[in-house]
């Protein structure tokens, strides 16, 4: 998952309000800065003010684009400086003082973008160097035409044509979802939910796991996060453990959070209805690849049938192998039951146990992997400077397991052996930190118009098992695949060359900035790639042949339902944005499309797992791009593939044509670039065991 909002889309009032954390630093050194402020929020404003000053002074016909236009583009990446590191504090650190002032810095940051979006003399000045300057206007290409078109876009967006009455309600509104947001995240971090089971009904479970549960006699306190959970579903004998478990899971966040989201979920809709749009996903889509709603509704029209035959095959599997392991011939497969039967039948049908794979994808052997092969594949280098660069005011370490790692470029050309980005690596739980995985943009590449460059720095926030009874972090196969999309995120920070903050990085079309790092989670069922690197923590062996067969074989096990799964919550969040008013009772909602989307006969009734949907307040209208950018990725394996996946003629061809560019043009057109084509669904259909 991608956990980044440039300023700009807070500018044009999109729904990512939550989190404004790109950002790109100013210069410190003659020529490279990699740099990230300690100012405070205060000290933030004032210099952005001060920027705003010298742009609104100038006389409309001594007005250039870069004095006006693109001293834009330096005022807003200079305030992302300024406050990125001091906002992303919230999600990680273990100080709650510190996360509370990073929650408050958030807030005004997003409020003073609002503001910022909305100034008349910084919209006069714009509309003044159009105005005057025609024939410079009409000359501009690339980057430059771009911003200038995505500015006045952004600027009618954040309702700039509307009355002064009107725009005011808008800004207000606009400011309530920033605090919403932040509310939304900060109620999911703090409720970690806990289940008390027997030692009976964790009949199953991984021993060690067990034991690290804190108990009173028998009864066991099993507090929930991503480590426990996932392997307690996967392993857990009893469907009644297996219920309880998913039903607290399905709960986090509280009724609180319901209030929240139903509050944001109305102003979302008041905010389209006053930019005169029928509904907020219309709002959403017109910034996307998608470019309006009913080319979503017409994406879901077409895949939900074809996927329909795969999840119905999976639901009969899955059926008739819960019966034969229960004796019971009347046995139904329930939600509950998924990730259990799925491990289960891995087992019994490709001799696939996912605990004796884990003991091949220890996480020091894991990472030596992940970085050997994007190293290999992208002409890079990664050091480890934790020890030398890290603990300053600009390169906090907020916790003793973070890294800091420098990335050089290592490939031919005008960069070769410079310093090219940089990136953190928070890997374990802890109390109060971010609950899933995330990247982070902390900074964006972006080259002044002084000459000098900024370089980007990612932060890469994960939940991986912590090293515990002698032995080391231990990853589940799909852990290692979380690992290798999230790093994909940080590869498209990273190398990017975009000119400009705004396109720079994974700053690209919401349906398309998962696309990179989903492609690079097939590197995980590859048989040369996994080679490389999955050796067992104790002896050394490589995985074994027939283990990696099974693994590769079973990986379509489930995955028609996996599918529909996605459909569920990406549908879910576009029945609450399609509503002209947006008042919705999202619990019943949830409940009741559950069994018209997926093939469970079945209605989560007592649950309310939208409250802890992260994504709601961060892609809301937009989960679709899951799947939206699943059929891109897929086709872009597609083509890597035949060129070899440790390929590094592969690996820098899609550098070049890809992740380097960034926004810098429709992400539409980078693929057929990219690709010689238009995208086609096949490889999709492909992956997921099916064809057309």
């Amino acid at each position: 998952m991608l956990k980044t909002t440039t300023v700009l889309a807070l500018v044009a009032g999109s729904s990512l309000l939550g989190f404004p954390v790109s950002g790109a630093a100013g210069a410190a050194s003659p020529v490279l800065s990699t740099t990230t402020s300690s100012l405070t929020i205060d000290d933030a404003i004032a210099r952005a003010d001060g920027s705003v000053a010298k742009i609104v002074a100038i006389a409309p016909g001594d007005r250039t684009f870069d004095n006006t236009i693109g001293a834009i583009d330096d005022l807003l990446a200079t305030f992302e400086q300024d406050t990125s590191m001091l906002i992303f504090l919230s999600n990680v650190h273990p100080d709650a003082a510190v996360r509370d002032a990073s929650q408050a810095a958030e807030q005004r940051a997003g409020d003073y973008l609002v503001d910022l979006g909305k100034r008349e003399d910084l919209y006069k000045a714009v509309k003044e160097f159009v105005a005057a300057h025609p024939d410079e206007v009409s000359k501009l290409t690339g980057e430059r035409k771009r911003f200038l078109e995505f500015t006045l876009r952004d600027y009618r967006r954040a309702g700039m044509d509307l009355s002064p009455s009107e725009r005011e309600r808008l800004t207000q509104v606009q400011k309530d979802l920033t605090k919403l947001g932040i509310e939304f995240s900060k109620n999911i971090a703090e409720d970690q939910p806990v289940v008390y089971l027997t030692t009976a009904e964790l009949s199953g479970a991984p021993e060690n796991l067990v034991k690290s549960f804190p108990r009173n006699g028998d009864v066991h306190v099993v507090s929930l996060s991503n480590p426990v959970y996932t392997p307690l579903m996967d392993s857990c004998r009893e469907e009644s453990t297996r219920q309880k478990l998913w039903m607290a899971w399905k709960r986090r966040g509280g009724r609180k959070n319901v209030e929240v989201l139903e509050k944001a979920i109305r102003l979302y809709a008041e905010q389209a209805r006053i930019l005169g749009f029928k509904h907020y996903a219309d709002f959403q889509a017109e910034t996307r690849m998608a470019k309006k709603y009913s080319n979503v509704e017409q994406f879901y029209s077409t895949l939900r049938p074809l996927v329909r035959k795969k999840a119905q095959a999976d639901m009969d599997e899955f059926t008739a192998f819960k019966r034969e392991l229960t004796h019971n011939p009347g046995a139904t497969l329930e939600p509950w039951d998924y990730q259990y039967i799925k491990a289960e039948l891995s087992k019994s049908k490709y001799a696939v146990d996912g605990e004796k794979v884990r003991e091949y994808f220890p996480m020091d052997k894991v990472i030596d992997g992940l970085f050997n092969v994007t190293q290999s594949l992208y002409g890079l280098e990664f050091r480890d400077v934790t020890k030398s660069r890290a603990g300053t005011a600009s390169r906090p370490l907020w916790h003793e397991d973070v890294k800091l790692y420098e990335v050089y470029d290592k490939s031919p050309g005008p960069n070769q052996g410079k310093l090219i980005g940089e990136f953190y690596l928070d890997l374990f739980p802890r109390d109060n930190k971010y609950t899933h995985f995330a990247q982070w943009s902390l900074v964006n590449h972006k080259v002044w118009s002084d000459g000098k460059v900024t370089l980007p720095l990612a932060a890469l926030v994960c939940n991986f098992s912590k090293p515990e009874d002698g032995k080391p972090s231990l990853l589940g196969h799909e852990e290692v695949e979380t690992f290798f999309h999230e790093f994909g995120h940080c590869l498209h920070t990273i190398t990017s060359t975009a000119n400009m903050n705004r396109f720079s990085g994974t700053n690209v079309e919401l349906d398309f900035v998962e696309a990179p790092s989903q492609m690079f989670e097939n590197w995980v069922w590859d048989a040369d790639v996994l080679n490389t690197f999955a050796k067992h923590y104790q002896s050394g062996q490589p995985l074994p042949r027939e283990l990696l067969r099974g693994m590769i074989a079973a990986k379509n096990v489930g995955s028609g339902l996996d599918a529909e799964n996605q459909f569920y919550y990406g549908l879910t969040d576009l029945a609450y944005e399609t509503t002209s008013d947006g008042k919705v009772d999202t619990t019943a909602i949830a409940i009741d499309l559950y069994p018209k989307i997926t093939t469970y006969n079945f209605k989560p009734e007592g649950t309310f797992y939208q409250a802890s949907f992260g994504h709601l307040m961060g892609y809301t209208a937009g989960y679709y791009s899951y799947m939206w950018s699943k059929v891109f990725a897929a086709d872009m394996f597609q083509r890597f593939k035949e060129l070899g996946l440790l390929s590094p003629e592969a690996g820098m061809y899609y550098r070049n044509k890809i992740i380097s560019q960034g926004g810098t043009r429709d992400a539409a057109d980078l693929l057929k670039d990219y690709l010689g084509r238009e995208p086609r669904l096949d490889s999709f259909l492909d992956q997921l065991g099916m064809s057309k």
